[in-house]
């Protein structure tokens, strides 16, 4: 599972200590403390900042067309999304700590005034460079143009909301562009500690083409709107500042170029510099049973001995460092829906629905991963499967299912509910009984792997050649060969017909259907990074739910009301049509369970629906109240709202 750090923390930069408050100024002066400081801001709290690095990465697309949780929650889906009275993403706690370093490091580096290894010393830096980058992408993806601040900020009114001047998004692009550069020059090949538990040359060079390709799809398809500088109605022409912009490469479309350009570029260098880990295509199912490296690479306590892997968080129980995925994996958390389920493809490389695809169809869960890519058969969980193979006598969570049950997508007395969508993921579970004790898994998280890169690397190159070259062709066989599809993605291409893939979100940009070239580019980057907390990222910069603005969204899961599921439940217990006492979503709906519209009062009982806002986050009212001056006249603040929110708080977007 690939994890991500978190968004911008929700404080005020404006209302922060000093970080020298916490941090003597006489410290920085030995290699090890440099290490400390960076590690600090992996991954622990301190003084209010958590860059939550790693962090669980199912949440992140956990109400996305890949998946589902149990019960609706307020998404960017449903009409109680709201501008926020205070915090929001709009902060700059996790940039401070980064630009205190800095402006305490430097001067002493450039001194030699830091004992220690010179390339050690260096690296530690790197680290510095790539965790302020993350902090700057992060607040990209949410907030699209954003305040570039370099240095510790002096406590005067005037000077901080000088600085809350935001950058055309493009300008923060290339800054983080610019970090991560720095980093890559600081940055050791392999890291100081050998074990790829912290950053390395690689991760900046990966991270580096994720935001290159994020910025250059994101203007692409949303050109010609307010999301992009210079777009009509772009607000950020509404202020002196950024009246007159202008391009660095001279237009929007050279800026585009010049983002695929660094995607390819840095996808490369990650690319043919490692290579995808061996997959059997076999699920182990007795402790006596072949070992198969791919599906162990994402739940293994030691990640370091694969080579795809390029950072990864490991876990110590003996030093109260545990995690609890392996119980959240087993007690039916983590759903999968019909739409990611029928993305993959058969082994034979047609489409589920294309003509002697050999597809076996979705009454039951074996006939669903019957003869379809490795991926799903390996990692979508059927009843009767072992889901321990290893015992050493410790005691696991009560809510633990060491075989795989039927779905219980019911609650029945005795049977406790355990599953939203009938469809159970197990990437990233291990097959040992100690990952399903509560807090004592130490199964280790997965940060960053090279399959992005080659998955980057062919997408850049058709969204900037309308073609792929020999590279992204090699990338791209080498995926799906590992897959154990077909390797031919042409002959996926001519059998693909986009009017039945329409439940898919990635099959539309801009309200268009995609070419199927770029469509099946796509499926293989979901069905590839599926649970690794990337396809919100994805479907936002790919501008792809706009015709949901129109036509509502049903997510559904598996056949319910079909042949075989509904009978595995007592039918005094299967309840619709009768408002909020509903068990099941009606067969009148549809025949596939819709998690979202059992009860009457969800809040998307009516199916997702969208605004163009929602593809950026509001900033909240506080943020114009301190920035305006008396608090009052907020025309006088030099933020400007996101196309489409009000600068009023409790209210939701406009369009």
């Amino acid at each position: 599972m690939l994890p991500v750090f978190n968004s911008c923390t929700n404080v005020s930069f404006l209302d922060q200590e000093p970080v020298s408050v916490v941090t003597p100024e006489n410290y920085f002066t030995d290699e090890s403390q440099l290490a400390a400081y960076a590690i600090n801001y992996y991954s622990y709290s301190s003084n209010g900042v958590n860059y939550n690095f790693p962090q669980d990465p199912i949440q992140d697309d956990e109400i996305t067309d890949n998946q589902a949780s149990s019960y609706p929650k307020v998404t960017r889906f449903s009409d109680q999304y709201l501008t926020p009275q205070s915090g929001g993403d709009w902060d700059f706690n996790n940039i401070r700590v980064c630009n205190y370093f800095f402006q305490q490091v430097l001067p002493k580096w450039k001194a030699s005034e830091i004992s220690g290894d010179p390339d050690n010393i260096a690296h530690y830096i790197g680290e510095m460079y790539f965790l302020r980058a993350y902090a700057y992408f992060n607040c990209l993806k949410n907030l699209g143009d954003f305040p570039i601040v370099r240095d510790v900020l002096p406590d005067n009114m005037q000077t901080l909301t000088d600085a809350s001047k935001r950058e055309p998004r493009n300008e923060v692009a290339r800054f983080i562009l610019s970090d991560l550069d720095s980093a890559k020059l600081l940055l050791k090949q392999v890291s100081p500690d050998g074990a790829k538990n912290r950053i390395s040359r690689p991760c900046a060079q990966l991270l580096s083409s994720r935001v290159a390709l994020f910025e250059a799809t994101w203007e692409k398809y949303f050109k010609g709107t307010a999301f992009v500088p210079n777009g009509p109605g772009w607000p950020g022409a509404t202020k002196d500042y950024n009246a007159n912009y202008q391009f660095p490469s001279g237009s929007i479309d050279g800026e585009i170029s010049f983002f695929l350009n660094k995607a390819m570029e840095d996808s490369k260098a990650v690319a043919d510099a490692f290579t995808l880990t061996q997959n059997t295509q076999m699920l182990q199912q007795d402790p006596n049973d072949p070992a198969n490296p791919f599906y162990n690479m994402f739940a293994d306590v030691d990640m370091s001995q694969y080579d795809e892997v390029l950072l990864w968080k490991q876990y110590n129980a003996g030093l109260g460092v545990a995690n609890g995925f392996g119980v959240e994996l087993s007690r039916g958390d983590v759903n999968i829906t019909r739409s990611l389920v029928d993305c993959f493809l058969m082994t034979n490389g047609l489409p589920i629905y294309a003509t002697d695809s050999g597809y076996h169809g979705d009454d039951s869960v074996p006939a669903v991963r019957q003869d379809r890519d490795n991926r799903l058969f390996l990692f979508l969980k059927q009843p009767g499967q072992k889901n321990i193979l290893y015992f050493t006598g410790v005691t696991i969570a009560s809510d633990v299912k060491p075989i795989e049950p039927a779905a219980a997508i019911i609650t029945i007395p005795g049977i406790p509910r355990y599953s939203a969508c009938g469809y159970q993921i197990r990437k990233g579970a291990n097959f040992s009984d100690i990952a399903y004790q509560y807090n004592y898994n130490t199964s280790g998280l997965l940060v960053f792997r090279a399959a992005e890169a080659y998955l980057n690397y062919i997408e850049a190159c058709y969204e900037k050649n309308g073609s792929l070259d020999a590279n992204a062709d090699k990338y791209w066989k080498a995926i799906r060969s590992r897959a154990g599809v077909d390797p031919d993605y042409q002959k996926t291409i001519a059998a693909t017909d986009m009017s039945k893939e329409t439940n898919d979100w990635g099959a539309y940009s801009a309200g268009q259907v995609v070419d199927p070239t770029l469509y099946n580019i796509r499926r293989e980057r979901r069905c590839e990074l599926m649970i690794e907390g990337l396809r919100d990222m994805d479907i936002r910069r790919w501008r792809s739910l706009d015709q949901m603005i129109a036509t509502p969204y049903h997510v559904e899961g598996f056949k319910f009301w079909g042949p075989v599921i509904q009978y595995q439940y007592p039918s005094a217990y299967i309840v619709y049509d009768q408002g909020n006492a509903n068990t099941v979503s009606s067969p009148g709906r549809s025949l596939y369970i819709r998690p979202y519209e059992i009860l009457t009062s969800s809040i998307v009982y009516d199916g997702f629906k969208w605004k163009m806002a929602h593809y950026l986050s509001p900033i909240a009212l506080q943020h114009f109240q301190i920035t305006a001056g008396d608090g009052t006249d907020l025309s006088k603040s030099p933020i400007y709202q996101n196309p489409g929110w009000p600068v009023e708080a409790n209210r939701p977007a406009d369009y």
